[in-house]
């Protein structure tokens, strides 16, 4: 297949992807190489049609109607981009947590997770993404809902864990995430499973 097959494969998958939704190379390698992919998304940087938020991550812009001005990219959704060009496992941790859970309204100014990767921080728009290096026994063996639980517990504490916070979660799960959350947090600390337990009784 030559270049331009590649440029129009890479064009419909793009353009199947939400506006604003983040995206790196490596989201398209069974189209072709990832140097090939470098280099066709760079052109369409240039080319205006393209955005890159940070080096290596990219998306199609979206813009409000109202402020007729580009929506900035969910720094979660590029946390998970960067997770994926880096082969990490990463899970949202403090307030980011609480954020991701519902548990908070507010936005945090730094979007934090632990990560069997390295330490980074990167700057997108007004927002910093920090990566906390954390061993795999935090990671290892827990789903993305059931370690983002845990980090969401952790992050409140035993004695901030109220009736109505039982409640709000136990309504936020379907039955089968509250099967898999007791099936995989059988390990985790004793306070945590049990306040587990009691969310999806």
């Amino acid at each position: 297949m030559n270049s331009k097959g590649f440029t129009e494969r890479l064009n419909e998958r793009i353009n199947t992807l939400s506006e604003g939704t983040p995206f790196v190379a490596s989201d398209f390698a069974d189209i072709t190489d990832s140097q090939t992919i470098r280099r066709l998304l760079k052109k369409q940087v240039d080319n205006g049609e393209l955005e890159r938020i940070i080096p290596g991550v990219f998306y199609r812009p979206k813009r409000s109607k109202l402020l007729n001005e580009t929506v900035p990219a969910d720094p979660n959704q590029v946390a998970e981009a960067i997770a994926r060009s880096k082969g990490w496992k990463i899970t949202a941790s403090g307030e980011t947590a609480l954020n991701r859970l519902g548990l908070s309204t507010q936005i945090p100014a730094t979007w934090t997770y632990i990560t069997d990767g390295p330490y980074k921080n990167y700057e997108i728009n007004s927002a910093n993404l920090k990566f906390k290096h954390t061993t795999n026994k935090n990671l290892d063996g827990l789903s993305p809902l059931s370690r983002l639980v845990v980090q969401a517990l952790s992050t409140l504490g035993k004695d901030r864990i109220t009736q109505d916070i039982v409640m709000f979660l136990t309504d936020r799960f379907t039955k089968e995430e509250k099967i898999n959350l007791l099936r995989e947090t059988k390990r985790v600390t004793e306070w945590i499973r049990d306040i587990i337990v009691r969310i999806c009784e």
